[in-house]
């Protein structure tokens, strides 16, 4: 048994090599993920205890995003084309907007539909960003080096999708007191500059217009009759 995982950790290491060549893994391609995904697709087992996990966590920290399951067999020799195909039919049909990609822990061989070329490329090419979410920590896979973020497990994948609820609440919160101290300040210069005018000249002495236009009205009549 050994040698056939022996083989396997060559084949992935070959492939590995050949799509590294071909920059499949380069940081430029790779996407941002969106700050505040509406929908969430996630191909994976709705058998798998990851599924739950990952549940669990969007609709705590971030309830507002839709959760769209696309069920796809994580193991066998099915499975890399069942989780390709789910990908494609995600991005056709603009079922989300950010999509998590994974399974939970296992053997190279339980993870091995994830080292597969055409699931790959398909994760590669497709315009919805994705999260890979395979296995543990320490479980490596093609569709890691190749999806546009690479999550340790697919709990951590829940929390890299979407933000903290209480995180944001607090933010706004902040940004809302800025703002308010900030009119505050603003109305207050306001009113220091009206009740500095509302002491000088005409705001006090409103009369003092009127003996001005009176003495010039005088003027203009004396030189009237001066000039006649």
């Amino acid at each position: 048994a050994m040698d056939g995982v022996g083989d396997l950790y060559a084949a992935f290491e070959q492939l590995k090599a050949k799509l590294a060549a071909q920059g499949m893994f380069d940081p430029a391609h790779k996407k941002t993920l969106p700050k505040f995904p509406g929908t969430i697709g996630i191909v994976t087992s709705e058998a798998g205890a990851a599924l739950h996990d990952m549940l669990r966590i969007l609709k705590k920290r971030y309830p507002l995003s839709q959760i769209r399951l696309l069920s796809v067999r994580v193991q066998g020799a099915e499975a890399p084309g069942e989780i390709a195909a789910a990908i494609g039919y995600a991005n056709h049909f603009r079922l989300a907007d950010l999509l998590i990609v994974g399974r939970g822990g296992g053997s190279i061989e339980d993870l091995w539909a994830f080292n597969d070329e055409s699931l790959a490329r398909k994760i590669y090419e497709s315009p919805v960003p994705v999260i890979s979410a395979v296995g543990h920590e320490t479980d490596f896979t093609i569709c890691d080096f190749v999806a546009d973020r690479r999550a340790p497990t697919p709990s951590a994948a829940a929390e890299l999708a979407v933000p903290e609820t209480h995180e944001l609440m607090h933010k706004i919160d902040n940004i809302i007191g800025r703002m308010s101290l900030l009119v505050s300040r603003k109305i207050d210069g306001g009113k220091q500059i009206l009740d500095f005018y509302k002491k000088q000249g005409i705001f006090a002495y409103p009369e003092r217009m009127f003996e001005e236009r009176k003495m010039q009205l005088l003027m203009l009549g004396q030189n009237l009759e001066n000039t006649i």
